[in-house]
């Protein structure tokens, strides 16, 4: 492990930390907090190395995740959320990861995976409409991997149910502005987005549970560790490690406010038997 990535972000805490406050003035991820990150590699971290990523240890990926978050919670959320999409797409056909990184290898995945949409059967493909909720950092994304259920040509879901996971682009789908208004966390900008009657092709729809069991890694050749480990313990890491570190971020901010704090008897807090510091 290099910790490269980390060491750029600790290099830029402060301007994370002060874009912070700006992402949650307006609703969502700062241009330069993203700009940042793309100069930084925050979300090609479990990218293969042979579109430009690092190939990242996940624990490296969650230490760094946590320490992002710490600064910059919104900013931290997004590179959980958004850095695990190309190690999924890492193992998609071929086809797919070169149109979605041929061009950019930087190039940011938004999603949810919640079966918002419906995937009807036509030739050579998906005719795919449906809406998402909380699209994290959707904003700075020119893709999408989004939930869907197969169905039959009469549109129909399937039955027993299937579920999919379609790779689309940001042209290919909506961003509703207005669907994002929190208390916490509204510089993540998980907006809701649409998708009305889109063409998929065959080779950019993945079937959730071939995702689940491997079938998918092992049917595009993939051999490298990283993209052996299991999605149950791949998909959670990115929200499991934000959350520390958006906690971590707030607990030494209570620190340091307590650490100057006089309480009404003209005591400092710190020095306060009563208080546990």
């Amino acid at each position: 492990m290099t910790y490269e990535v980390l060491n750029r972000v600790d290099a830029m805490a402060d301007e994370l930390f002060i874009e912070g406050e700006q992402a949650e003035r307006i609703g969502k991820l700062a241009d330069e907090t993203a700009k940042r990150m793309k100069e930084a590699g925050s979300i090609k971290m479990l990218q293969p190395k042979q579109y430009g990523g690092h190939e990242a240890h996940p624990r490296e990926f969650a230490e760094t995740v946590m320490r992002t978050a710490s600064l910059n919670p919104s900013a931290g959320w997004i590179h959980g959320i958004v850095g695990v999409h190309p190690w999924q797409l890492a193992f998609a056909d071929p086809r797919a990861q070169e149109e979605v990184w041929g061009e950019d290898d930087n190039t940011w995945m938004a999603s949810p995976y919640m079966p918002g949409g419906l995937c009807v059967p036509v030739d050579g493909g998906y005719t795919f409409s449906g809406r998402w909720q909380f699209s994290s950092g959707t904003d700075h994304c020119d893709w999408a991997f989004l939930g869907a259920l197969a169905c039959t040509p009469d549109g129909k879901p399937e039955e027993p149910m299937r579920m999919l996971h379609v790779i689309i682009p940001r042209t290919d789908y909506t961003i509703i502005e207005d669907s994002w208004d929190t208390m916490g966390l509204r510089g993540t900008g998980s907006k809701d987005v649409v998708v009305e009657n889109a063409f998929v092709p065959d080779y950019r729809v993945m079937d959730c549970d071939e995702v689940i069991d491997g079938t998918a890694v092992r049917r595009y050749g993939r051999t490298e560790t990283l993209y052996l480990m299991p999605w149950s313990t791949m998909f959670p890491l990115g929200i499991t490690s934000a959350t520390v570190g958006i906690a971590e971020g707030m607990v030494h901010h209570a620190e340091v406010y307590q650490g100057d704090r006089i309480n009404a008897q003209g005591t400092a807090i710190k020095d306060d038997p009563y208080t546990l510091f």
